[in-house]
Order: structure tokens, then C-alpha cells, then sequence
């Protein structure tokens, strides 16, 4: 497998609203968050997807043309290889914000991306800083916490240096069901 390149090795922009309930629905399984994070920063073919999540070409297939379909992935270029065209693709946008109408949506995407979250800090080489924190807030404390985190999660990118060494940051922050 290639090394990850210090630059992303195709165009897209910078970011895309993803609101659309059938991107929505396509994001809202682990095999295809685990496709687009793999997306981030370089293209890869279907082959080379399938030797990197351990699944079966036609499994990853699949998922490709789920998201393709749901316009968050697209080929960005193509080789021969012998008789076959192979495709490479790459996400339509570097970062995705989730705008939902639905909360069930919302729990879903939310949920799916702490699995892809959890499932990379179990393969973690080194131990993590993490938390797990409930409290009461009103909706004046609700709101400005929330704006905290969306900034955090930017400066967290903003930091991202070509030399730099590959780390992940995820927040949550949802109402408790016990509650």
C-alpha cells in the first residue's frame, strides 16, 4: 500500500453541507465512514480499499456506488491496467458538516462515526486523552458549548501540518436518554 501522501493528491473543496436524506443514509454506516475517512487526503481504488478495511472487493464496491450515487464521492482519476480501466476515487469536499432535520438522522451519523471513532482508538498505538462527562445545562450553556466544540473541531484542523503525525479528535455532545 502506498504511504499517505503529505499533500492531498486531488483537487476538492473545502467543505460541503451535507444534508440531502440520502447522504444522510449513506454516511449512517460504519464500512462507508471508514471509506470516506480513508478518502480525506488521498484517492484510492476499489482493489486498494478492499486490502485496507480486510472486506471483499464486491463489499467495497457496493459501498462506492452508495456514496457516489449520494454525490460525496467521485473518480478523480483513472489508470489501464492491462485490459481494465482502474478507478480511483475521492471525496467531493475535504470536510463535511451535517445539517439534519430529522434526529433519528442525526443519531445515526453521530453514532456511526463513534463506532469508526471507538474502532480506531482500540487499534491506537498509544494511549489517548479522553472523557466522559454529563451535566444538567440550560439552553443559553447548551448553545455556547456547542459553538466551543464546532470551534475546537476547527482549530484541530486548522493545526494540520505536512509533517505532522496522524491524530483524531471526536466530540459529541447529545441529550442523555435517561434523562
Amino acid at each position: 500500500m502506498p504511504p499517505v501522501p503529505a499533500q492531498p493528491d486531488y483537487e476538492a473543496p473545502d467543505t460541503l453541507v451535507v444534508s440531502q436524506p440520502e447522504q444522510l443514509r449513506a454516511l449512517a454506516d460504519g464500512v462507508r465512514t471508514a471509506v470516506i475517512a480513508l478518502l480525506r487526503e488521498r484517492a484510492f481504488s476499489t482493489k486498494e480499499l478492499s486490502e485496507k478495511l480486510g472486506i471483499p472487493k464486491g463489499t467495497v464496491g457496493h459501498h462506492l456506488k452508495v456514496l457516489e450515487r449520494a454525490g460525496l464521492i467521485h473518480v478523480v482519476r483513472t489508470r489501464q491496467v492491462r485490459a481494465v480501466t482502474e478507478k480511483f476515487y475521492g471525496r467531493t469536499a475535504r470536510l463535511f458538516l451535517f445539517k439534519t432535520e430529522d434526529p433519528a438522522d442525526a443519531r445515526a451519523i453521530g453514532t456511526a462515526m463513534l463506532r469508526q471513532a471507538a474502532n480506531e482508538l482500540e487499534r491506537a498505538q498509544e494511549g489517548s486523552g479522553f472523557g466522559h462527562t454529563k451535566a444538567s445545562l440550560g439552553k443559553k450553556d447548551r448553545m455556547r458549548l456547542e459553538r466551543r466544540l464546532k470551534r475546537l473541531m476547527e482549530d484541530f484542523r486548522a493545526a494540520e501540518t505536512a509533517d505532522g503525525e496522524p491524530y483524531a479528535l471526536v466530540t459529541a455532545m447529545y441529550r442523555r436518554p435517561d434523562a
